[in-house]
């Protein structure tokens, strides 16, 4: 029953309406337009003031163009550089810390404590010799000798 009421208020609403034009209608016709008998004449004028705008144009381009190479390359060198100082930072510290690994690699004590916990004893007296590299006072030749020289083995 509602839907009824419904319609029947639609269609009293619709029939209030007004046409959705007003007037006569417009018609249009196509006509097809032949140009192929048409002979372009060429304006002087014309092509002169586009030979000019054209030449301008070059010009405007040959001037921008090293100045705007120049700013890209200049940015592109700038990457590069803080690229590289980064690398540099990282390499100093790499650095940095192999050089502190060393120092703690040639610790005597350290040295002595693994030589101690792998069965090493200490030298007894007459095993060292040592290889001095300077020459003696008169520096004139020097005999070889030999010495005893004793094995050491580790188990």
């Amino acid at each position: 029953m509602a839907a009824a009421a419904a319609l029947s208020q639609l269609r009293a609403t619709a029939s209030q309406r007004r046409p959705c034009w007003v007037g006569t209608p417009e018609v249009y016709f196509s006509k097809p337009i032949d140009n192929s008998r048409l002979v372009k004449v060429e304006d002087p004028k014309r092509s002169r003031e586009m030979r000019q705008f054209g030449i301008a144009l070059f010009c405007l381009f040959a001037l921008v163009m090293p100045y705007t190479w120049q700013h890209f390359k200049a940015i592109e060198y700038g990457y590069k550089i803080q690229s590289l100082k980064i690398q540099r930072d990282g390499l100093t510290e790499m650095n940095r810390a192999l050089q502190l690994e060393e120092a703690s690699l040639r610790d005597p004590s350290r040295i002595d404590n693994w030589a101690r916990q792998h069965g090493m004893q200490p030298p007894t007296a007459g095993q060292v010799i040592r290889m001095d590299s300077t020459l003696p006072d008169n520096a004139g030749p020097v005999m070889a000798s030999v010495a005893p020289v004793s094995v050491v083995s580790i188990r």
